[in-house]
């Protein structure tokens, strides 16, 4: 009997946790009335047994009925600030989630999508892309007017380095180098997808990571960086 009470409980707040608002029982569904119905003929026959059982105490009864009915409460508690529990378990998640992965954070009605990356050690952000469909991780440079690869990374997103001319000069903390400019097919961060970018395929050696350039973020609707996350939107 307790496990079915249990249960019920259980099903109850996730009912609650689901739903938008409070409604009266007048605008609440079938299943709904039928689950609440459910609900307090349990409650009434379960406390009934504790009551009229010949071997339990009158304490122990109390005691069974206040750990029901703080499990009760504490489910209503839950729905109450469901908003607030949301949002910490949100930042909790964020705190955990490795550098540079991407998370889903917000979806409009007009189509509107979002994504958080969080801060790497040393200052940077780097996401957890795709290029061309094949994936990689690329360092968020806003003062880099394009996308930059490294030649390996070039490759495996199907580009043929062996043909390229590099003639575009780029300026780097090592100095001045030289790369090739390329179009890429595609390129994703997470559900945010650009299609035909500009981008350029570094000489080997010149940069260690691959750049995120103005050439992809532009493309957004807007970028924002606060304390430790990156926000994209698209």
């Amino acid at each position: 009997m307790r496990w079915l009470l249990l249960a019920f409980l259980l099903l109850a707040g996730v009912l609650l946790l689901f739903r938008d608002d409070i409604q009266l029982l007048s605008e609440m569904g079938t299943l709904e009335i039928l689950v609440l119905a459910a609900g307090l003929v349990l409650v009434v026959v379960y406390i009934t047994v504790i009551l009229s059982g010949e071997r339990t105490r009158p304490l122990q009864a109390a005691r069974y009925l206040l750990i029901w009915g703080g499990l009760g409460f504490a489910l209503v508690v839950a729905y109450s600030y469901r908003a607030e529990l949301s949002d910490v378990a949100e930042r909790v998640g964020f705190e955990l989630m490795p550098p540079g992965q991407t998370i889903a954070v917000s979806t409009t009605e007009n189509g509107e999508r979002a994504v958080r990356v969080r801060r790497r050690p040393d200052g940077h952000f780097v996401v957890r892309g795709s290029v061309n469909g094949e994936a990689m991780t690329l360092l968020v440079d806003t003062g880099a007017s394009t996308v930059v690869l490294r030649p390996a990374d070039a490759e495996r997103a199907g580009i043929d380095t062996q043909s390229l001319d590099f003639t575009v000069p780029v300026h780097t903390a090592n100095g001045t180098t030289y790369a090739a400019p390329v179009r890429l097919r595609s390129l994703a961060v997470g559900p945010l997808v650009a299609d035909d970018v500009d981008a350029l395929v570094a000489r080997p050696g010149s940069v260690k990571e691959n750049l995120l350039g103005m050439s992809f973020l532009r493309r957004l609707r807007s970028y924002e960086f606060s304390k430790d996350f990156l926000t994209l939107r698209g």
